[in-house]
């Protein structure tokens, strides 16, 4: 478990406590905590462990971000995507990425109808609530770009009609390590799209014994049978309005900015984030502090969220690549060095 490893609903760090502890919430937050232990039980009937994974998709489903799942096969990133979209009660598409995909295959195309003698658009499966991309890496540049507007704007433009995406609509894509053979190395455009990048390691001995164990009582039944939608659509609006008013102090979003900035003033950065970036940071942070029941952020949140907001949005140089260094240690280095607001 990395070191940024994010408290589950039944554990908290002392800095959480201390801050929640004295003082009386302004929001009534008790219906987002509500929907978060209810996501995370039905989860927890088949996932193992993988706690950082489920507390990062269910902030990047508050904060309306997209969210990118990046680990070895087999290590459940497609079963709790599919897991969390049978969790909420929308509609649900799993776009398989290959190599020989065209971005007509993602996004629909207009044909023919002989009976109207008129074109009609004909959508593509991105027509959904929840859109899984499995495997996202292993389709060329030119079909991930069909994906820009969408996961930016919720739209898509054909043929000079507009087309807007039904809320809600979240895109989870997974992929495999860059250096796993056929894969593609996304875009920093799309790579930007995202809220987060998730990373996900293997588990622990005791877990695996567990994943056994349940796999074994389960025999010939689905991982998906006995998952029950807890989540509306309309109570999904309701708690993202709620996270929206999670209180910023000014001083914090300076905060947030000084962080972002130090990443494109970096020796160790060639390219730092995007002032996109400070925004999803921010938004994040609004989710975290009201997954765990504050109306308002704390430094604390900035830099729990920090590593998986900010991982994919930099390039790390040459030299430091070559020395081993991973974006995460870079970042805690930065955040470190910026004063914390009091």
């Amino acid at each position: 478990m990395s070191d940024e490893q994010l408290p589950n609903d039944d554990t908290k760090s002392d800095s959480d406590t201390n801050e929640s502890t004295p003082f009386e919430s302004r929001i009534d937050l008790s219906g987002i905590q509500t929907m978060v232990n209810n996501i995370r039980g039905e989860i927890r009937k088949v996932i193992v462990g993988q706690d950082e994974m489920i507390d990062l998709l269910i902030c990047g489903l508050l904060a309306d971000g997209h969210v990118l799942v990046e680990g070895v096969p087999g290590v459940a990133k497609t079963l709790t995507v599919r897991l969390l979209a049978k969790t909420l009660d929308t509609e649900f598409s799993r776009i398989q990425f290959t190599p020989d995909l065209m971005p007509a295959d993602i996004i629909g195309t207009s044909v023919f109808n002989a009976k109207t003698t008129d074109f009609e658009f004909k959508k593509g499966p991105v027509f959904s609530n929840v859109v899984l991309i499995d495997e996202i890496n292993r389709a060329p540049a030119k079909t991930q770009s069909a994906l820009f507007e969408v996961m930016q704007e919720k739209q898509i433009t054909v043929d000079g009609n507009t087309y807007p995406m039904a809320p809600p609509f979240i895109v989870i894509a997974t992929q495999n390590p860059i250096e796993h053979e056929g894969t593609y190395r996304l875009p920093e455009a799309q790579l930007d799209r995202f809220l987060f990048k998730v990373e996900v390691g293997y588990p622990s001995i005791d877990e695996e014994v567990t994943i056994l164990e349940g796999s074994y009582s389960r025999q010939t039944a689905s991982e998906l049978e006995n998952i029950q939608a807890v989540v509306s659509p309309e109570e999904l609006k309701s708690q993202r309005e709620l996270v929206s008013r999670i209180h910023v102090e000014k001083d914090l979003m300076s905060y947030i900015a000084k962080i972002v900035q130090e990443t494109r003033n970096s020796s160790s950065i060639y390219i730092g984030a995007s002032p996109r970036a400070s925004v999803y940071v921010m938004k994040a942070s609004q989710a975290w502090a009201a997954m765990h029941g504050r109306d308002f952020i704390t430094p604390e949140d900035v830099k729990r969220i920090i590593a998986p907001a900010l991982r994919h949005r930099i390039t790390l140089t040459p030299e430091r690549e070559m020395e081993g260094v991973i974006p995460d240690t870079v970042l805690k280095q930065l955040a470190d060095n910026v004063e914390v607001p009091r």
